[in-house]
């Protein structure tokens, strides 16, 4: 049963599409006690406002499925003082009958598996983070655009016996143009095909400019985002995916929590006589885990005194990954810390730091600049004040923040 049973009067299973949903309304503790009162089948999504004030009360509970657009029906049942949950569907996609399934059925199994407590709820974004998740997915797909157009140009011209030198740049047109004319004697169909394949790759290039320009100026305008650039191995776009991602710090009441979400806590399986012990790989946020393990082997490359913890537990263990993800869970508390307040003044900027002040200014480019309306110098100097005053966690691998002692009232005098 779920222990929040007793917070609502009825649980309704919603299960939404994008242009209908199907609501079954419960009433009961339990899965086995739980009787189906009224069901609304195909219901106009447009309506759903309406319908909710007419059919439910303040004090029911909607549950629904996750899926592309949950999250919005939500807001707008927030909107009308509705409360509403959604659940993982991982789980619920479990829980469909092999035989036989309509959106009837999924709703009274939606509110079913909400009450038996087995489904986990999924945090739902305020309006600013999913814009950021929304721009960091862009420029993700941008980039895997720009990758695949890449290979497409590469593997036509290996197709027909050329083979292009390291560092060619394909991206800029007429320098593009120009050396792959130079290549051969292309004929005008393999001309054509080739210069379609150039503007592919340069819409996706542009896509990709666009997006990490906006992320970039996003990062210099937020104070928070911009302090996890302290970090080492932290630069603009992992501290905007960070930002983007993790969203509400408050929801993570303690480092290990933020660990176990990004997926950083080793699995195991101790069941009967044996004991398998794993990975990271199997469990968590995928894309974030992926950033902060390729901001662990930076780390391992410089000469931060995490790096050495890092080279001597890659040493003791023998294991390259062993060590990554370790330095990464290290990463993970640090950034929990730092996001909750937990900071220390920063007295000067390291050169390492300017460094990456001068990277994210540059990722702004002659556009993003425009934009601002501020020179590179201004734009640094407002950096340099921000970092110094913000929030600063060093990355140290036996440093501690222990909470300071609540003052005591003194004790009454006896009499």
């Amino acid at each position: 049963m779920n222990d929040n049973a007793t917070d609502f009067e009825r649980v309704i299973g919603l299960d939404a599409h994008p242009d209908s949903f199907t609501a079954a309304l419960l009433q009961g503790r339990t899965p086995a006690q739980a009787i189906v009162q009224r069901v609304f089948n195909k219901v106009c999504l447009s309506r759903l406002a309406t319908w909710a004030q007419q059919h439910t009360h303040p004090q029911d509970l909607i549950v629904l499925e996750a899926s592309g657009n949950s999250f919005q029906i939500v807001r707008r049942l927030a909107a009308i003082q509705r409360r509403a949950l959604v659940l993982e569907s991982a789980h619920l996609g479990k829980l469909k009958e092999a035989h036989a399934n309509n959106d009837r059925i999924s709703a009274v199994r939606i509110a079913k598996a909400y009450l038996a407590g087995t489904a986990k709820t999924v945090w739902v974004p305020d309006p600013v983070t999913q814009e950021r998740r929304d721009w960091y997915h862009a420029h993700r797909k941008a980039v895997k655009r720009t990758t695949q157009m890449r290979a497409r140009l590469k593997s036509y011209l290996s197709d027909n016996g050329v083979r292009l030198k390291k560092g060619t740049p394909l991206t800029e047109p007429e320098i593009a143009h120009k050396q792959l004319r130079q290549l051969k004697d292309w004929s005008p169909r393999q001309w054509q095909v080739i210069e379609g394949l150039l503007m592919e790759l340069q819409h996706a290039e542009a896509q990709r400019q666009h997006w990490r320009r906006l992320i970039a100026q996003e990062v210099l305008n937020d104070p928070l985002l911009l302090s996890l650039v302290r970090l080492c191995g932290v630069r603009d776009l992992i501290a905007f995916a960070i930002g983007a991602i993790i969203g509400d710090i408050g929801r993570f009441a303690k480092p290990r929590s933020l660990v176990n979400f990004v997926g950083l806590t080793p699995a195991f399986d101790d069941s009967g006589e044996g004991c398998w012990r794993g990975g990271v790989a199997f469990h968590g946020r995928k894309d974030l885990r992926s950033l902060l393990v390729e901001a662990a082997q930076s780390i391992l490359r410089s000469k931060e005194p995490l790096a050495k913890w890092g080279k001597k537990l890659m040493a003791r263990k023998s294991s390259m990954k062993l060590a990554v993800a370790a330095v990464a869970r290290k990463l993970a508390v640090a950034i929990w810390y730092l996001l909750h307040g937990r900071w220390t003044p920063l007295e000067e900027l390291d050169e390492r730091l300017v460094l990456k002040v001068g990277k994210v200014i540059t990722h702004l480019g002659a556009k993003g600049l425009k934009a601002t309306g501020k020179t590179r110098k201004t734009l640094r100097e407002q950096a340099y004040q921000t970092l110094r005053h913000g929030r600063t966690y060093l990355l140290e691998p036996v440093r501690k923040f222990v909470p300071k002692p609540k003052p005591q009232t003194p004790a009454p005098a006896q009499a």
